[in-house]
């Protein structure tokens, strides 16, 4: 039986087919060239050029403030590195919510100026409509339930979401909603894992958990947050895999005390 890893591509029907045969997926953040050309050799099966950017590339405290020349911008660079695995971007906050037909303009935007594969969207029934019009104009769409962290100021809160039986019940709702609309996967962000593995058997689409325990179709994280550039967000679905900002901080401070010792550059190092 082969894996995603024999295929040169990934592209939504392949994720579907991972799905069907129980091939877990594999996911991280990226934003620029450098970071994604590194995902993609090593053989991530999709790149989400997510929002997050306006966290951890600019410093804002949330996702919100990053606009679509920003999330085309970091598209671009991405699509630049990427050979194999499936590109998805997400829209930003202000360019789907309310009207169709901008988010149809800014879906197009972002496939037409970066190259990018798909989209994604927060939200289930309340963006329906927006959804229908973007799919209908052959762009691929992954939907997110759950924390949406661009409705951080309704929640008022990033704790964990669909606890209370009333919202559980609408993301199972929402979930079947983006399946039936022809999206072609969900993120299921930070809600018990009981329901996002129910969710994920109620639905013949791929989900994709962070903080969602281990029963759904794979898995995302943060780039930033899993190699430890990153110190200060350590909720606890987050595995740090390495302690980049320590060990890129030691590499300063030894650069720093070789320059003001005239260590270097050495012999070796001049023309």
């Amino acid at each position: 039986m082969y894996t995603s890893k024999d295929i040169p591509k990934i592209t939504t029907h392949v994720l579907q087919e991972m799905k069907l045969r129980g091939e877990k997926i594999a996911m991280l953040t990226a934003y620029d060239y450098s970071m994604a050309k590194i995902l993609d050799e090593a053989g991530i099966d999709v790149i989400l050029v997510g929002d997050s950017a306006s966290n951890v590339m600019a410093g804002h405290k949330t996702t919100l403030p990053i606009t679509l020349n920003e999330m085309i911008y970091h598209a671009s660079s991405v699509m630049r590195a990427v050979n194999r695995a499936l590109v998805v971007v997400d829209m930003p906050f202000g360019t789907y919510q309310g009207n169709s037909k901008e988010a149809l303009s800014s879906a197009i935007r972002i496939m037409k100026e970066s190259g990018a594969n798909a989209i994604k969207m927060e939200g289930g029934a309340e963006i329906v409509e927006s959804i229908d019009r973007i799919l209908s104009a052959g762009i691929p769409i992954i939907g997110h339930l759950g924390l949406t962290p661009q409705s951080i100021n309704k929640f008022g809160t990033y704790v964990v979401r669909a606890t209370e039986e009333k919202e559980a019940d609408k993301l199972r709702k929402d979930a079947k909603i983006l399946e039936q609309s022809g999206c072609f996967g969900i993120v299921l962000e930070k809600i018990p894992a009981d329901l996002a593995s129910e969710v994920t058997q109620s639905v013949r689409i791929p989900t994709i958990g962070i903080g969602a325990g281990s029963g759904v179709d794979g898995q995302v994280l943060v780039l930033h947050d899993m190699l430890g550039i990153n110190q200060k967000f350590s909720p606890r679905f987050l595995r740090r895999y390495h302690n980049l900002y320590e060990e890129i901080r030691g590499s300063v401070f030894s650069y720093i005390a070789d320059v003001k010792s005239v260590n270097f550059p050495s012999e070796r190092e001049q023309y």
